[in-house]
């Protein structure tokens, strides 16, 4: 066990934030050569590392959302978890990565499969090259203990751009700001009623009737908004509420004519729709990042569904919520749901997973896996996913628990065995 966690330590210590992984990349090609395995890179840079003529494949994507302090990660436990000093911890998906580091330490004839930039859009899976020998894949990227994940939510990404318009300014202007809510995940994370700090933020100025000056919060397309900040411009007097702090500032010669507080309160962020079968969001949207640079409002939204009609219907309405209001619209990033499925392979890892930890359950989450993108890649691949139980991914408040590392390695070894 303490292997696993001494080289998920060395991963944290290598910066790896989504688009700026290079130096993780060449420490996982150099540890797969040392240890007698073939490595091939593509030209996304996701890794292949291979022995013999394996039947399995072992996947996880090596990124990472980069929160508060992070890349500089300060790991310590507390209670049987594992967490990191004000910033994500990176397990999702290090620790995966760490779990297989001992398998390659062990010799064992599989395929090893990193894919670059999933978090920012599963770019890598999305450009995968290699020819794979393996009947099997199982990814390592879920986040609970018991669960086996057979299916997934597709996604699309949103970006509504328009030209604001100055007029001159007669009132006060304050600097209104809402920080370090606690964030969260896009998708699994959307209906835990975590606050948005931009819907919040944008509620307070439009009750208050405030008139934008500068606007801007958010961190990352697929994570829940924890910090937002405004100047705006006020016939009245705006007082401190709660967490939401007021300053007045000097006064500014211009604002903005567009009520753009409302145009964000009124957007339909959170859980479009709930899934009764599955117990699960089946629709939803996380109103993202917004920023106003040279008199251009730009607004970032992430979409997820767990059927292609739905996110595609989801994302026709969003855009035309947004040119409705003059705004230009461009959807980004699509990658593909993945429709639930039992098959031979799924209920090999559901027996194992009773086996092993003494419970089990078939299940999807609403979040994008490397699997809905892999498996039309890989038509003849039968796919699943595993993981240990991860908290607040995305977030600053991240954490692992470190017994259900060490359970759901224990699955995994049982299954090479059985294949």
């Amino acid at each position: 066990m303490s292997k696993i966690i001494d080289h998920f330590k060395t991963i944290a210590s290598i910066p790896h934030c989504s688009s700026n992984a290079s130096k993780l990349k060449d420490f996982l090609v150099d540890f797969g050569e040392h240890n007698g395995y073939i490595v091939q890179v593509d030209k996304l840079e996701n890794i292949l590392i291979s022995k013999g003529t394996p039947k399995l494949c072992l996947q996880a994507h090596y990124d990472m959302v980069c929160m508060g302090d992070a890349p500089n990660i300060d790991i310590y436990e507390e209670d049987g978890w594992l967490k990191s000093k004000n910033s994500s911890l990176g397990a999702d998906n290090g620790m995966a990565i760490a779990m297989m580091m001992v398998l390659m330490e062990d010799g064992f004839e599989l395929e090893f499969l990193f894919t670059s930039d999933e978090e920012i859009g599963l770019i890598g899976a999305g450009g995968v090259e290699f020819e794979l020998k393996s009947q099997y894949m199982l990814n390592l990227d879920s986040e609970q203990q018991g669960e086996v994940c057979i299916g997934c939510a597709g996604g699309v990404d949103i970006k509504a751009t328009k030209k604001l318009t100055k007029i001159s300014n007669a009132h006060d202007c304050y600097e209104v700001s809402l920080q370090g809510l606690v964030g969260g995940h896009s998708g699994v994370d959307i209906d835990r009623g975590i606050p948005n700090a931009l819907m919040e933020l944008s509620k307070f100025l439009s009750d208050n009737g405030a008139l934008i000056v500068g606007f801007g919060g958010g961190e990352r397309i697929n994570s829940i908004p924890a910090n937002a900040k405004a100047i705006v411009s006020s016939e009245f007097q705006i007082a401190s509420k709660e967490k939401i702090i007021v300053s007045k500032i000097s006064k500014k010669d211009y604002m903005y004519s567009e009520d753009i507080a409302s145009i964000i309160s009124n957007f339909p962020h959170g859980v479009l729709e709930y899934n009764d079968e599955l117990k699960m969001p089946n629709i939803s949207q996380n109103l993202a990042i917004i920023a106003i640079e040279n008199d251009i409002l730009t607004i970032d939204i992430s979409i997820r569904a767990m059927s292609m009609p739905d996110l595609d219907k989801t994302s026709t309405d969003t855009a035309e919520y947004f040119t409705h209001l003059g705004f230009e619209v461009d959807k980004r990033d699509k990658y593909p749901a993945w429709k639930p499925e039992k098959n031979d392979f799924t209920i090999l890892i559901d027996s194992t997973m009773r086996e092993v930890i003494g419970e089990s359950k078939l299940g999807a989450i609403h979040a994008g896996l490397e699997c809905g993108v892999l498996k039309q890649k890989y038509p003849h691949i039968l796919f699943a996913s595993i993981g240990p139980t991860i908290l607040y991914p995305h977030s600053t408040r991240e954490m692992v628990n470190v017994d259900s590392v060490e359970r759901i390695f224990g699955v995994v070894e049982t299954i090479i065995h059985k294949i």
